[in-house]
């Protein structure tokens, strides 16, 4: 009997190490690899937290060398990660050791590409471009949401052309990431909302995505349920582990889920924009989030009652048009719970730029598993109902 080919998923995923305090082990985790010297990749918010302090420490302790590069930009550059593949080439690093949010540990894994490949970063936009391994990567994220630790996504911001770029492969999904929940308890408070907001869409978008599945389901599903029942809480109260952990758990099984369903228009409209005007990726995300989910409610109609329900909304009685009603309503109540009242206009988007975003979100990657088809003309509309 012929075995049904479209039925076929794959998953993959990092060696996860998860708890309070674990990145005091990264020492023994680099020691495993055989390093002689890491490249140890991070930002000035980061270090003045002290969180890469605390990385340096274990590393010494388990007499691995280490040598620090942190000229990494809240969207990092072309530029940056080319220089730090200088950095890494120079002092004869063999491992890399990103600490921080979405933006060291994707210009940590920029750099692998680089090193690995001896070509510039550019040459590899796209998906399964990459032809030879990286050197292992060991992630420690500082954030709850971009979940860069657990994918295989690297973005990197173009300045040139005032865009952002995606790279796709199984290749840059990390060797190890130690999620330590500790570490998210200096992020200020907007930012906890916007990567909280962009843990949420990730988990919304790999469970409508056209490449959503039963490995991916579950995770995207948990994630929801953690992230809608706790993060107004936690934002309210910082410093409780408890909350943070949770917040971080949802984070990762959303970043689990999206890594392998992939994602859909909110995130190709994000990459644009936050190309375009350097802004919070987070940011993006929670600004498009309810407009592309009205867009998209009628392909996926079932799922989104699904997310509806996730999210504690009384779906009995109610058709189609209502629920997703009640769902948007949701989403936007969720936001204005957490202090997050933005919009594209008041970050200087004119309906001038509109069409220059949507070129450039069509193509993106992810508009490609979008549940609903979507032309420029469409992106367009969304956009304009953002401002």
């Amino acid at each position: 009997m012929g075995q049904n080919l479209s039925l076929l998923r794959k998953f993959v995923s990092p060696e996860i190490i998860f708890g309070a305090g674990c990145r005091h082990n990264v020492g023994n985790y680099a020691k495993t690899f055989g390093a002689r010297k890491v490249l140890v990749v991070s930002d000035p918010g980061v270090i003045a937290a002290g969180w890469v302090a605390d990385v340096l420490a274990s590393l010494q302790a388990q007499g691995v060398e280490h040598c620090l590069y942190s000229a990494v930009s809240p969207n990092p550059r072309v530029e940056e990660v080319m220089q730090g593949a200088e950095v890494y080439r120079e002092n004869a690093c063999d491992v890399i050791v990103a600490v921080g949010g979405g933006s060291p540990m994707d210009c940590g894994k920029g750099i692998g590409i680089v090193v690995a490949h001896g070509r510039s970063i550019l040459e590899f936009e796209g998906v399964d471009m990459l032809r030879m391994p990286s050197p292992p990567l060991i992630m420690i994220p500082t954030t709850a949401g971009t979940s860069a630790d657990v994918s295989q996504f690297v973005i990197i911001s173009n300045q040139q052309e005032r865009m952002k770029f995606s790279i796709v492969s199984k290749a840059v999904v990390p060797d190890v990431s130690l999620i330590d929940p500790q570490t998210t308890q200096g992020m200020d408070p907007f930012l906890s909302a916007c990567t909280g907001i962009d843990a949420l869409v990730h988990a919304i978008e790999a469970f409508v995505s056209t490449g959503h599945g039963p490995l991916t389901d579950p995770h995207a599903l948990e994630a929801m349920r953690l992230i809608n029942g706790n993060l107004v809480q936690m934002i309210a109260n910082p410093q409780d582990i408890a909350l943070r952990e949770k917040i971080m758990l949802g984070s990762m099984q959303a970043g689990l889920a999206f890594s392998n369903a992939i994602l859909g228009a909110v995130h190709a409209m994000s990459h644009s924009l936050g190309g375009f005007l350097d802004l919070p990726h987070g940011l993006c995300n929670a600004v498009l989030v309810e407009h592309v989910v009205a867009f998209n409610y009628s392909s996926a109609p079932e799922r989104f009652k699904v997310i509806a329900e996730t999210f504690g909304i009384d779906c009995r009685g109610l058709n189609q048009q209502q629920i997703c009603r009640r769902l948007v309503d949701h989403l936007i109540a969720l936001k204005q719970a957490i202090g997050f009242h933005e919009t594209l206009g008041l970050h200087g988007v004119s309906s001038s730029d509109i069409p220059f975003l949507s070129r450039h979100a069509m193509d993106d990657p992810c508009i490609l598993t979008n549940p609903r088809e979507s032309s420029q003309r469409d992106v367009e509309v969304v956009y304009g109902e953002a401002l």
